[in-house]
């Protein structure tokens, strides 16, 4: 057990223990049927291998599933593709934790009013005095500041942005915002910020 903590140690002991106690329990409790109980005894034990199979494997399965953004120890920031094809990233706005789908196809940063709202911008009281032309058709747009927006370490105020006043499902990360980065650069599935 070299490398394993105390703490490790004593996990193992442990459940070690309980599944002794439970096994003796199963067979005293099953005596007269020992077959049946064999049968059943066999298939619990699988399940609970694949319950520790599965979480043993859940950081590579939530990376396959779920993927998530990382920072390289060169302040890149690496996105990797989504099911549906996108990009999503994460970034603090205002504070909070704002995800965004990446679109070089857009010109700004605009959030949903949902978003606005979780960083402290009411959509109820801006003047949507812009218009966007999108595939969806004409949606009315407000201009706002936010206050700040976090990448990693690197924080930006003041940064200029739009609220769609229509509906729409999740916020979008445009060029306004994008150009900021030095290198834009997608391969392998992996879309790299770097700054």
């Amino acid at each position: 057990m070299q490398g394993m903590t105390g703490d490790s140690v004593a996990s193992i002991l442990y459940l070690s223990l309980l599944g002794l106690a439970i096994f003796g329990y199963f067979i005293a409790a099953n005596r007269q049927n020992m077959g049946t109980a064999l049968r059943q005894l066999a298939l619990w034990g699988l399940i609970f291998l694949g319950a520790i199979a599965v979480a043993g494997l859940w950081p590579q399965i939530r990376g396959t599933v779920a993927p998530r953004q990382s920072m390289t120890a060169t302040g890149s920031l690496q996105v990797p593709q989504s099911g549906d094809g996108h990009y999503r990233v994460t970034l603090d706005v205002n504070g909070q934790p704002v995800r965004f789908v990446v679109d070089t196809g857009a010109s700004d940063m605009v959030l949903s009013q949902q978003d606005a709202r979780a960083v402290g911008i009411d959509p109820d009281t801006l003047a949507y005095l812009g218009t966007a032309y999108t595939a969806n058709g004409t949606v009315p747009m407000a201009r706002v500041v936010l206050d700040s927006v976090a990448f990693g370490p690197a924080v930006e105020r003041d940064v200029g942005a739009s609220v769609n006043g229509g509906d729409m499902f999740g916020s979008l990360l445009g060029m306004s915002y994008l150009s900021r980065f030095g290198k834009i650069s997608i391969e392998n599935g992996v879309l790299t910020l770097t700054p």
